[in-house]
């Protein structure tokens, strides 16, 4: 508590011989007070965040330090960093971290090349373009195991998916593509997924782009090509970024699709890191094994998420210099 000096109230004068906080001050509460103030009504929230979140990871960290088979091993014994050692040596992690790098950056660059070219046509004006951006952004509603079965029963099927009916006309009307193609399958479920988060954040791009600056350049002569490859992919850039790395962030958690299209077969091709915790952890019951692995897939989870932030840091400043 700090005293600060008041006023006296008018018409009435102080009474003499007895300065102090009666004379003139009252007691306020200082700004720390004040602002620990602010912040009771959020302990519960954080109290809420770290029993969900943090907890957990402290008890994965610990039981990463543990040898624990569920089957033959009921009591966890501490190994130190053996676990660690054992993961990072195994051929199928390595395979299956492989796996992972492909899956990801082939259906977030796919999304992203689609979503740019859906972007491009929906910031054009015509008619029906409520109904068409609506319509494209649809796949991002829908849940990621019904995309996959969807996917798996209606698009792929060999004998009666739409793809085989659309191509049979070329030549390719047999294809068994989740079984013969399984990674091409997988990225392209994924990218057809994720295509409109890439749409969204490249038509926000699109329209904040100054149209003066396009007006300029058509005056000068500059083709639909050179506006685009000079003016408006300069402009996309941190745009760009923003959706390759938040994409990368999502798409390398899939699981859902994995594991309802493919089941990471045939012979592991598209086992990715996810559901190669879920096999160590819920079908082979090495709970050590997988507590390490957990941890080194959210290091790496939390290495790309701290670059996508500060592109996103740096796109708000500019923003607010704008």
């Amino acid at each position: 508590m700090r005293l600060t000096q008041t006023p006296p109230r008018p018409g009435r004068a102080p009474a003499a011989g007895r300065p102090g906080p009666s004379a003139g001050y009252r007691a306020t509460p200082s700004g720390r007070t004040v602002a620990w103030a602010r912040r009771v009504p959020l302990l519960p929230a954080i109290v809420l965040v770290i029993v969900v979140t943090q907890v957990p990871f402290l008890m994965t960290v610990w039981y990463s330090f543990q040898d624990w088979n569920l089957l033959t091993r009921p009591e966890p014994r501490f190994v130190g960093l053996a676990n660690y050692g054992t993961i990072v040596s195994d051929t199928n992690f390595q395979q299956a971290a492989l796996n992972t790098v492909v899956m990801t950056g082939g259906a977030v660059l796919l999304a992203f090349v689609a979503g740019l070219a859906l972007a491009l046509l929906v910031n054009r004006s015509f008619f029906g373009r409520g109904v068409v951006r609506t319509l494209l952004i649809t796949p991002f509603l829908v849940l990621p195991a019904a995309t996959a079965l969807l996917w798996k029963t209606s698009m792929l099927n060999a004998s009666f998916g739409l793809v085989n009916w659309v191509l049979r006309p070329f030549g390719v009307g047999d294809v068994d593509w989740v079984t013969q193609f399984p990674m091409l399958s997988v990225v392209v479920v994924l990218a057809w997924q994720w295509m409109p988060f890439m749409m969204l954040i490249l038509l926000a791009g699109l329209q904040s782009e100054d149209p003066s600056v396009i007006e300029a350049g058509k005056v000068d002569g500059a083709g639909p090509i050179a506006l685009f490859v000079h003016l408006t992919l300069p402009h996309l850039r941190q745009y760009a970024e923003l959706g390759l790395f938040l994409g990368a962030v999502y798409i390398v958690q899939s699981f859902d699709v994995v594991y309802l299209m493919t089941q990471g077969g045939p012979g592991g091709a598209t086992t990715n890191l996810p559901y190669f915790l879920y096999l160590r952890a819920f079908r082979g019951f090495e709970i050590g094994e997988a507590a390490a692995l957990s941890v080194i897939v959210l290091i790496g989870t939390l290495l790309v998420a701290t670059v996508a932030l500060r592109v996103v840091s740096g796109l708000l400043k500019e923003e607010a210099k704008a």
